[in-house]
């Protein structure tokens, strides 16, 4: 996708920083460097939805230390494809890569290298940082290395295809590692719920419900049957699932969507983002700090619970109360299990959770409230404001509204999931890329 910062002509004397920086752009646009961006962008994609470990076996009581051994491999790939994005597009995009050097981002970037110090496991939490920069490298690189806004849609529809044909194609000739079984190990009652190459059903369900919002801005920019086809096969994906939130998120993100054409305002759009974020918050994780709100909840049709949940919620909140400012590092409280034991009275399985379903309250468990407030800040307000700036300056199109499609679906899954910052998860590639799509598309123009 074309930037401000993209030039083409005939290269000058190297000898000058025009003429050096026209050379780097010619070499960036040769036939074997336009390939190998298409490459890196389906390779980063990719590596993403399928990962390095699809259609995994459930019912193998080893499944745990399986995929942690595989933990080099995945670090070690997007490390390779980040420095390869990186090189393809750093000629040619420069200005929009150099646009996240912002007091938000450099302080959210300080913030991380502070709460690794005063980490209760620096260890892990350097380890984990390491992937997530690697990851969120790629995913600002990502949009740049398609030419123009048609090559990004069809880079995009091209991925899509091959994750519903690899999803698909697993149901049929395995389906006892594409759909959930009896036998799984630990979710054995989610038996029936299709997840193809996905390790769980919700995250088959968030990534197929972004697909939804990917068929479509296909479908209105042209490719109709192609459009057509990914959101028929992802639509029908995400009922098999039996993903209902996702299938509800779906439908509540392209309401708000809708609704941005009817209220224009900064000041309104903002309220119309945050409340249903709010509300979904305050009548979840809400109910296990307030009597009055559990019993409303109780008296709907409804798990109170929520399938277990408010155990691990009021677990969350018991350990963010000792250490509410600088949180117990980045990584460092879920995926460590003596962190985990400090806070635990082993009166419920909650302690041996792998997170709290909230990525919000994630979030402040292990980056404090003022991490929280940062990442509100970048993700919820920054995204909201780069919208404004797009339709200011014309420049709403099928792609604009898919990003802002997924960014609504992210933010408000997050009061269910737990996938803010989580190395090279789909759900977070994917809302990374829709959020820094929406940088560009606000600051630069493209074609």
């Amino acid at each position: 996708m074309r930037t401000a910062g993209s030039t083409a002509g005939a290269p000058a004397s190297k000898d000058t920083p025009g003429g050096w920086r026209r050379l780097q752009t010619a070499l960036a646009e040769t036939p074997a460097a336009l390939v190998a961006r298409k490459a890196v962008f389906l390779a980063i994609l990719l590596l993403t939805w399928i990962s390095l470990k699809p259609f995994q076996d459930l019912s193998n009581p080893d499944i745990g230390e399986l995929a942690t051994g595989r933990e080099g491999l995945t670090y070690a790939s997007f490390g390779i494809l980040a420095l390869l994005a990186l090189g393809l597009t750093f000629a040619t995009h420069s200005r929009a890569l150099r646009s996240f050097v912002s007091p938000w981002f450099l302080a959210l970037g300080a913030w991380f290298a502070m709460n690794v110090v005063l980490s209760q496991d620096p260890v892990t939490s350097a380890k984990r940082l390491t992937l997530m920069a690697a990851v969120m490298l790629g995913a600002a690189c990502l949009p740049l290395l398609a030419r123009s806004r048609d090559d990004l849609r069809n880079l995009l529809a091209i991925a899509a295809l091959l994750l519903l044909a690899a999803c698909y194609g697993g149901m049929l000739l395995a389906p006892d590692l594409a759909i959930h079984q009896s036998t799984d190990v630990v979710e054995p009652a989610l038996a029936g719920n299709w997840r193809g190459t996905f390790g769980h059903k919700n995250a088959a369900a968030a990534v197929m419900a972004m697909l939804v919002f990917i068929g479509i801005a296909v479908t209105r920019s042209g490719l109709v049957t192609v459009g057509l086809v990914i959101v028929a096969l992802s639509g029908l994906f995400l009922i098999g699932s039996e993903g209902k939130s996702a299938t509800a998120l779906v439908l509540a993100a392209l309401a708000i969507t809708g609704l941005f054409s009817v209220i224009r305002s900064f000041r309104g759009r903002f309220l119309l983002t945050l409340a249903p974020i709010f509300v979904i918050n305050l009548f979840s994780v809400g109910t296990v700090v307030s009597e009055p709100l559990a019993a409303m909840v109780r008296a709907l049709p409804v798990d109170s619970t929520f399938t277990g949940r408010t155990d691990v919620w009021q677990f969350a909140i018991d350990a963010l109360a000792s250490r509410p400012l600088t949180g117990y590092g980045f990584s460092a409280f879920w995926n460590n299990v003596t962190v985990r034991a400090a806070s635990d009275d082993g009166s419920s399985w909650a302690g041996y959770a792998s997170h709290s379903h909230n990525s919000y309250l994630d979030t402040a468990v292990t980056l404090g409230l003022p991490g929280l407030v940062l990442v509100l800040a970048i993700f919820v307000v920054a995204p909201l404001r780069d919208v404004m700036r797009i339709e200011a300056g014309g420049r709403t199109d099928p792609l604009a509204i898919m990003f802002v499609q997924i960014w609504l679906f992210g933010l408000l899954l997050s009061c269910m999931e737990s996938f803010l910052f989580d190395g090279g998860d789909p759900i977070w590639v994917t809302f990374l890329i829709a959020v820094f799509g929406l940088r560009y598309l606000a600051r630069f123009r493209s074609a």
